[in-house]
């Protein structure tokens, strides 16, 4: 026991005096840089790769989700709106009014798959998406029925449309609603992100720099030497690799900004045109009500209002031809909804219907359509400068990740190269 502990105590002096000495101090200090470089590398490395992640599930996954989502609403309230204009037009249907219809279900089942995929990273779409699957086949049932007793001329029709009408808007354009939500919280917090101020990235590179200038002032005061080649080799790399990373950092976060902008007008178009079908389905359903209708021209006349908000925050936003357009063929169909109404108003319901369904300068039918196509063309501009921005972004960061790797890797050897030169001078 006592021959043990004298060697054990023996060892432990050995150790301790390596480290007290000049060499063993060296050594210390190399292994220090080494781990330091790598470390500061790995972490470095991690945060920008966090930062790529989050701009690839914004591009592949989180915007054209989004756009899904958008698709589901925009359909069904487009299909609830030309079934109701289609039901207008008598027992024989304009074909154009049906064909669009019949798009109208087929894209929000395809949006409604396209976002099925989404459930495993948002669970709580569950519900939405139930709802919408399990209720589509019975709006389009209810308004079937509607068309078959509309040809027939029964008026029952316009009770089995009205039950569709109410199915969409109290069931299905909620989740609907709800699905978009959804979809445009995880676009904000993918560009949140991928968008937030390098600091991490920053004080990493810092610290690194500090250590590197702390050993060169330490061996600077133990050799008389100034400089040592390795270790200015080592912080020129680090210095290096931290510009570079801050550069391309400040690049997405630039992008990122701007994304959150036109993240936000697509959002804000994409509302204006929901409001407009919404509105749309509101003027002809109080048609078909036939005298009974107050409760829709109320509705209309709300949905109005936020559409015409909604234009003016976008147009104050940007002033691009189709939203200037938009907000020209908006005060046409205001117009000709007043019409509509006077003519409704006054008894003449087939002159009401005429102007509701009129396809010449003064009709609404073509005001809606005119405003609809300049949403459509604003929300596809918009959503180009969105994406752009997004590959921007992308491309700022390109080759970052394997770039700090290899530069925390030869640092930690020039690091080691220029303390073993020290090394070989106490042999």
């Amino acid at each position: 026991m006592l021959v043990e502990a004298q060697r054990n105590r023996g060892a432990l002096r050995r150790v301790t005096g390596l480290a007290r000495s000049t060499p063993g101090r060296l050594s210390l200090l190399a292994l220090l840089l080494i781990v330091v470089s790598l470390l500061v590398g790995a972490l470095t490395a991690g945060a920008v790769q966090r930062r790529s992640d989050a701009l690839e599930a914004l591009a592949d996954r989180s915007e054209p989700l989004a756009f899904a989502a958008q698709e589901v609403y925009r359909a069904m309230a487009d299909a609830d709106a030309t079934a109701s204009s289609a039901f207008l037009s008598g027992g024989v249907e304009s074909a154009v009014l049906r064909q669009r219809y019949e798009a109208d279900v087929a894209k929000a089942a395809a949006a409604l798959s396209a976002a099925t995929s989404e459930i495993t990273r948002s669970p709580e779409l569950t519900e939405s998406l139930s709802t919408l699957s399990g209720q589509l086949p019975v709006y389009t049932g209810l308004v079937e029925t509607a068309r078959a007793h509309n040809r027939q001329g029964n008026p029952v029709g316009a009770a089995y449309l009205r039950e569709a009408s109410t199915l969409m808007r109290e069931q299905m354009l909620p989740a609907a609603q709800g699905l978009y939500e959804v979809e445009t919280g995880d676009v904000v917090r993918d560009l949140e992100d991928a968008g937030s101020l390098p600091w991490l990235e920053f004080l990493l590179g810092a610290l690194a720099l500090a250590v590197l200038v702390f050993a060169q002032r330490y061996l600077t005061r133990k050799t008389n030497r100034v400089f040592n080649p390795g270790l200015l080799v080592a912080t020129a790399l680090t210095a290096i690799s931290l510009l570079w990373v801050l550069t391309a950092s400040l690049v997405v976060v630039y992008n990122a900004s701007a994304s959150k902008n036109e993240a936000s007008l697509v959002d804000t178009l994409a509302r204006a045109r929901i409001a407009t079908l919404t509105a749309r389905g509101d003027e002809t359903l109080t048609l078909v009500a036939r005298g009974s209708g107050a409760a829709y021209e109320k509705r209309y006349a709300e949905v109005d209002k936020t559409l015409d908000d909604l234009l003016t925050r976008a147009r104050a936003t940007t002033g691009t031809p189709p939203l200037i357009e938009a907000v020209d063929h908006h005060a046409q169909w205001q117009e000709a909804h007043r019409k509509v109404r006077a003519a409704d108003d006054a008894g003449d319901y087939t002159a009401a219907v005429t102007l509701a369904l009129g396809r010449d300068a003064t009709g609404a039918a073509t005001a809606f359509d005119e405003l609809d196509m300049d949403l459509v063309d604003a929300i596809g501009a918009a959503r180009a400068e969105l994406t752009d921005a997004i590959g921007r972004a992308r491309a700022g960061l390109g080759g970052a990740v394997p770039a700090v790797v290899v530069l925390a890797l030869l640092a930690a050897a020039a690091s080691t190269f220029g303390l073993w030169q020290r090394l070989k001078e106490y042999r």
